[in-house]
């Protein structure tokens, strides 16, 4: 409106300017210089004309930064009114929970909450008040109603906010992959650096070494009555046969194998054997090992620095010297154990030597003659409740195969360190046709999925290869088939260490030129 108010009086103007032209080219025409002085008015004018314009224009571009500057004073102002009331909006919000919590204690809380509670409601109706006309200040300002205003400003903020939120997700979850990595590698290495120790090789079968027929004889006795003797009072199943300078000790429990073997080393150098002599010297035997257990127990606890456990516990950790798993010496095994968990808790900022004391009993219940038909793992874990061990460490024992839920964090500790003390090449040794079927059922188990060309076991059977065809398989379906496959092998195998499964899908386009 301002602008055609100019506009208007610039025409008003240039008219009056023109209108006194005229004139005074009349008088000049009358005077004979009508010409000149009408062509010198024309160009007078149209500079004027121009001028006015352009000031008019100067005015308008004044009044619309004006005009925008006292919108922009407006909206400053209509915003720090609205950061007002959601000030005054969170505080009410703080004094409703806290009348809310008030009411709960007493009646007087009541009545002083209901009181309270009118000047909540006068403050609200206040503030829908004000924030009824801010909202009419916006809407006239803006153009647009509040609703509106709300769903635009509520879409570009989500917007941004998803982009934001995952480029910082991606970050994150990268940071996280790369730093674990790195960590758990440090760890591992670490561990297995720090651990070093040799490991005997144990059979079900001990071979007692004699000098001629004679003993041999001897040893037999009239009738086999000096073995019959020999086997009842051990336990052991005694082989005599064409074998020269040799007797086998068969049993499936190594302890009773030692005290044959250490029986029938006194018996032949003492040189009376006969049943009586027997049944005397594999009790006094019996009696020495019992002693070297406990011995063994003890030494092996002070060697690693575990006090203040219960006798029965030392024995069994001592009867673990006679034990192997896996052809690993089950002693071994478990200092090995042991110790890895304690470099590992220290790295992880945990107590060592609980975690020593959980890896030393992992296994306990495999040295125990209570319950067969429990797992080891269970087993081990009551025997350590029964003899008063810490919940952390029972937990550990029996989770340490995942036979019950890890309630500790000691329990991943343990089941990494028997993992690592197992899976290291050379620690146990198994039987070349079990190796050659367990890998190709590891092979078959793959291929039985559909879209699986070929499957590879690799790297002794701690790796598994998959490939898949292009057509036939998308890069989400090899995702998932690469977690069904280590899911079913998990269910159905079993393996020492971890298996890790690899499917790899190509596209190859191949051309020749001639």
């Amino acid at each position: 409106m301002e602008y055609f108010l100019i506009i208007l009086i610039t025409a008003i103007v240039s008219a009056s300017i023109a209108l006194a032209v005229y004139i005074f080219v009349k008088k000049k025409i009358l005077n004979g210089k009508a010409e000149e002085i009408i062509a010198n008015a024309q160009i007078k004018a149209e500079n004027i004309k121009k001028d006015k314009i352009f000031q008019a224009k100067e005015k308008f571009l004044q009044l619309k930064g004006e005009h925008e500057k006292y919108i922009n004073e407006k909206n400053s102002q209509i915003r720090e009114m609205e950061n007002n009331i959601k000030h005054k909006e969170a505080c009410l919000n703080q004094q409703e929970k806290e009348l809310q919590n008030k009411l709960k204690d007493t009646d007087n809380a009541k009545k002083s909450l209901q009181i309270q509670k009118e000047q909540l409601e006068k403050k609200s109706k206040e503030y829908n008040a004000l924030s009824e006309q801010v909202n009419k200040q916006i809407e006239e300002i803006s153009g647009m109603t509040a609703t509106e205003a709300k769903n635009i400003l509520m879409e570009n903020m989500m917007a941004k906010a998803r982009l934001e939120a995952q480029a910082y997700i991606n970050d994150t979850i990268d940071e996280a992959r790369l730093n674990a990595a790195k960590e758990a590698k440090r760890i591992v290495i670490t561990t297995i650096q720090r651990t070093a120790t040799e490991t005997a090789i144990e059979n079900a079968v001990t071979t007692f070494p004699i000098e001629n027929d004679e003993i041999k004889g001897r040893i037999i006795g009239r009738e086999g009555r000096n073995i019959r003797a020999l086997e009842a009072a051990t336990g052991v199943e005694i082989v005599v046969d064409d074998t020269p300078d040799a007797i086998l000790l068969s049993a499936f429990d190594p302890v009773r194998r030692e005290v044959a073997r250490l029986a029938l080393h006194q018996l032949v150098m003492d040189g009376r054997i006969h049943p009586a002599r027997i049944e005397e010297v594999v009790a006094k035997v019996k009696k020495q090992l019992e002693e070297e257990i406990l011995e063994t127990g003890k030494r092996t606890c002070i060697d690693l620095g575990i006090h203040g456990m219960n006798m029965e516990l030392v024995k069994l950790i001592g009867r673990m010297k006679y034990r192997s798993s896996y052809g690993q010496n089950l002693l071994q095994h478990s200092r090995e154990v042991a110790n890895i968990c304690a470099i590992m808790a220290s790295e992880l900022g945990l107590n060592p030597k609980m975690a020593k004391r959980a890896g030393l009993l992992h296994d306990i219940g495999k040295v125990s003659e209570d319950d067969p038909e429990l797992p080891h793992a269970i087993l081990g874990m009551k025997l350590a409740e029964q003899y008063k061990e810490k919940p952390e460490i029972c937990n550990a024992i029996g989770a340490h195969h995942e036979e019950m839920e890890m309630t500790s964090i000691l329990s991943p500790i343990v089941m990494v360190g028997d993992a690592i003390s197992g899976a290291r090449p050379g620690a146990r040794r198994e039987v070349i046709e079990s190796y050659i079927k367990r890998l190709k059922g590891m092979e078959d188990l793959a291929a039985s999925y559909p879209g699986v060309t070929k499957s590879y076991a690799i790297q002794a059977g701690r790796e598994l290869r998959v490939i898949v065809g292009a057509e036939e398989v998308s890069d989400e379906q090899a995702n998932k088939l690469s977690a069904d496959i280590a899911q079913k092998i998990q269910n159905e195998m079993t393996y020492p260490g971890q298996v890790k499964i690899t499917v790899i899908r190509e596209t190859r386009s191949v051309a020749y030129a001639k």
